[in-house]
């Protein structure tokens, strides 16, 4: 397997949030939610994709639906796999716990599954993790839609060092949140400052709850919070800037948007003013309420709390995947390859 002379070949670590796309949120909107078999097969994709592309071995994390466990189970492969050694909480803090064990098991890339929130955790854990996300979640602007095989390849080609990550991976932005008193925090998508609501709730957003709003994406066409401001003032991931909308109550004055906050799920919004921020340009806001991050209401804020939000080019590496299969298939990665064999081509099903 051809491998540029300055990469080396690293395992790969891919992340699984099996509880993504299964929440409240979706319940009460329009969408499908994400099966554990179809997590399954999505694993399993991305094991044979990431073999083809010369990765070695593949660490993976227990989970409690044992999504893990039975896609290694029969992959008919050769790639060797690896479960990390901890007991699943179901929790958030899982992935942040397997995200720390693949970083210091030299992980070369990550596959992540789940929605913007599952790749906080994976930014909040490993700052500068190289990764490709994948949607499986229900706020899924950061994730890509992608075939998982082709996924799996992909970022196997760059945990594999078939591929150089700066010429197939772009850093990008993310919200930095300072909370007076507090210790810091980000989001990758959008902050937002909301009023008379609480922790932990998991239905959509309340558009008469909504204040402050900065996105390092906003974009039209997309759900959740991103479009509302990128039917106003779009924003996309390679543009050097983000977007601040404020929201009000409603009142004659008011523009009103039409957005869509959840799948199949539109509300309107009344704004009082939405504008281009520079990055590192600081927008403020105070208590009381709280700071939902990417879909997430976890951080409360007392009455006169200060805040400070801005947005960076200072978050994880994503790989682009038509770069990184590009740069494979010029280098002839697939080409040859007398060692591949996969066991489904003659009717076995060995695990390896």
């Amino acid at each position: 397997m051809p491998r540029s002379s300055h990469e080396e070949a690293r395992p790969l670590g891919i992340i699984i949030n099996p509880s993504s796309g299964r929440d409240a949120r979706r319940l009460f909107a329009r969408a499908d939610s994400s099966t554990l078999q179809s997590k399954r097969n999505q694993v399993e994709r991305i094991i044979v994709g990431a073999a083809a592309s010369g990765v070695k071995k593949i660490f993976l994390a227990p989970d409690a639906f044992r999504i893990s466990k039975s896609a290694s189970e029969a992959i008919g492969v050769h790639v060797e796999i690896e479960m990390l050694d901890f007991r699943p909480q179901n929790k958030p803090a899982d992935t942040a716990t397997a995200v720390e064990a693949m970083r210091e098991a030299g992980c070369g890339a990550l596959a992540v599954l789940g929605g913007d929130g599952t790749s906080r955790i994976v930014a909040q854990t490993w700052l500068d993790a190289p990764m490709l996300p994948l949607s499986t979640g229900t706020n899924n602007v950061f994730p890509v839609m992608l075939e998982s095989t082709v996924a799996g390849a992909a970022v196997g080609a760059v945990a594999a060092g078939v591929v150089s990550l700066p010429k197939v991976a772009q850093r990008t932005k993310r919200i930095v949140i300072e909370i007076e008193g507090e210790a810091p925090d980000l989001a990758l998508i959008d902050a937002i400052h909301l009023v008379n609501d609480h922790t932990g709730n998991l239905l959509p957003f309340d558009p008469l709850c909504m204040r402050t709003l900065v996105l390092s994406r906003a974009l039209p066409n997309a759900v959740g919070m991103s479009p509302v401001g990128g039917l106003l003032e779009p924003c996309r991931a390679e543009d050097d800037f983000g977007v601040q909308v404020e929201c009000a109550e409603p009142g004659p004055d008011r523009r009103r948007l039409l957005a869509p906050i959840s799948p199949g799920l539109y509300r309107p919004i009344h704004i009082d003013s939405a504008r281009r921020i520079d990055l590192g340009e600081t927008v403020t806001f105070s208590g009381p309420g709280l700071v939902a991050m990417d879909g997430d209401r976890e951080r409360k804020l007392e009455e006169g709390q200060k805040v400070r939000v801005r947005v960076e080019r200072d978050g994880p590496f994503v790989i682009d995947p038509a770069k990184a299969l590009s740069e494979a298939a010029q280098q002839g990665a697939y080409e040859g390859n007398a060692h591949w064999h996969d066991h489904r081509d003659d009717g076995g099903f060995e695990c390896c």
